[in-house]
């Protein structure tokens, strides 16, 4: 035993190489050990998973292309096209005369079946074309010129490595091209036995090479073109948001000037009224003080809600907003610029609530502009009803004349949304639609509250 004493112990140094494991890594060695970590994701993880061949989309390019009666059973083509290749697998490698009509079979059963297995299990169809390989060399080979690779598994593992690239990734068929060389290098070094070197692995390797190299592009190219309609579908959205903010903002903006002008309107009367009254009781006078200061208050409210929507640069129009009084004007105007257009007005003409008024302007409008701008040289007709409980609109145009004088101008797509916001505004319905004549017809009803409904 030995003694102890009561000096502080130094702590236990680690024993030579014991941080050797945490020492780092090489670049080469991690990216062979990224690269093992693929082969075995790749090819050994689940190799036998179901996966069944989806079927194909009836809206393909191919399926566009065929007759009707043939298009309905578009989606099986691509079983169909698997199963011929399976076929043509099968007739090569039975076609040997010096074989046996038994050994014929085996031997095209070993071919066919993997090709048929890509249908559901891909990767395990290539492990069982690589199997099926020896076993057809070692009972169909005579030791000849056609060793590793009988003319049978030579066309069964083209087709299986190439329907595989198509169904996964190509760094999956890219693992599969590797296996495949190694098997063939190992068969022909090993077990040539008087083989020429590469006789058929070095042809079989360059084709499925090209073969290989189409299915890249093809997938990139397919990867590139959704990723197109992806991203022209995500503009599509962010410009009919866009356009929709802005239709949203220019409303806000002309409520906020109708709203506006009313309010300071009853700010000014309140403010007034007690001096056209001679001896005013206090009450009263107290009483357009608190109508005043609601309305300025009210006023100062909204203004600095509906602020935040108008542009640093915009001024808020000096003239009143147009309402259907303005609306001849409007016509005379599109007329000028070669639009054919009637009016029609039927019940009795009465004055509306500026936003009713100023919206129903606004649809007529823009149903006008779209006429100009997709049917040029067509007439229209708007029809403006006055109605118990509301206001009609209807604008209706004919077909542009064959040959066209002028080519319709394709405009940002989004003048209906901007309708809908305004008659969504104000509960109102409408309806957009082509007309049988090959024109275009906007109805539109907003509703309009009756002064007896208002005093309930």
């Amino acid at each position: 035993m030995t003694e102890t004493t009561h000096t502080q112990p130094l702590p236990p140094q680690p024993p030579d190489g014991a941080f050797e494991p945490y020492k780092p890594r090489s670049p080469e060695f991690r990216a062979a050990m990224d690269a093992l970590r693929g082969l075995r994701q790749e090819l050994f993880h689940d190799a036998f998973a179901y996966r069944p061949l989806p079927p194909a989309s009836p809206d393909g390019r191919l399926a566009r292309r065929l007759p009707g009666r043939l298009r309905g059973h578009a989606a099986w083509a691509p079983r169909a096209l698997i199963g011929a290749a399976g076929l043509v697998a099968m007739l090569i490698a039975s076609a040997d005369d010096f074989n046996g009509a038994a050994l014929n079979l085996g031997l095209g059963l070993l071919a066919l079946v993997p090709v048929l297995l890509t249908m559901v299990r891909p990767v395990g169809a290539f492990w069982l074309s690589m199997a099926a390989t020896p076993v057809a060399a070692v009972l169909g080979s005579e030791w000849g010129s056609e060793w590793p690779w009988l003319p049978g598994s030579f066309a069964c593992h083209l087709f299986v490595l190439t329907i595989v690239a198509i169904r996964t990734r190509p760094r999956t068929a890219t693992w599969m091209w590797v296996l495949t060389a190694v098997y063939g290098v190992m068969a022909e070094t090993g077990f040539r036995n008087g083989h020429y070197f590469g006789t058929d692995t070095v042809q079989l390797l360059f084709v499925s090479a090209l073969s290989l190299l189409g299915v890249s592009v093809w997938h990139i190219r397919s990867a590139a073109r959704q990723e197109v309609t992806a991203q022209r579908t995500v503009t599509a959205h962010e410009r009919s948001r866009r356009t929709l903010l802005e239709e949203r903002t220019t409303i806000a903006r002309e409520l906020h000037d109708v709203v506006a002008h009313h309010m300071s309107v009853v700010a000014i009367q309140a403010e007034a009224a007690p001096y056209r009254v001679e001896n005013p009781p206090p009450e009263l006078e107290k009483a357009f003080v608190t109508i005043r200061e609601n309305a300025v208050a009210a006023l100062t409210e909204l203004r600095r809600v509906l602020g935040v929507v108008r542009a640093e640069d915009y001024e808020a129009p000096d003239a009143p907003q147009p309402t259907l009084a303005d609306l001849d004007a409007l016509l005379d105007n599109v007329r000028e610029a070669g639009l054919t257009v009637d009016k029609g007005v039927t019940g009795a003409v009465r004055e509306l609530p500026q936003g009713v008024e100023l919206s129903a302007y606004r649809i007529v409008q823009e149903a006008l502009s779209n006429t100009l701008r997709h049917a040029p040289g067509a007439g229209a007709r708007v029809e403006i009803g006055y109605v118990i409980g509301g206001l009609g609109l209807r604008v209706v145009n004919g077909p542009p004349p064959r040959p066209a004088l002028v080519e319709p101008s394709p405009g940002a797509g989004h003048g209906i949304t901007g309708m809908r916001e305004r008659v969504s505004m104000l509960n109102g319905e409408m309806t957009a639609a082509p007309t049988a004549e090959g024109g275009y017809e906007v109805t539109v009803f907003l509703p309009v509250a009756t002064t007896r409904e208002g005093d309930a």
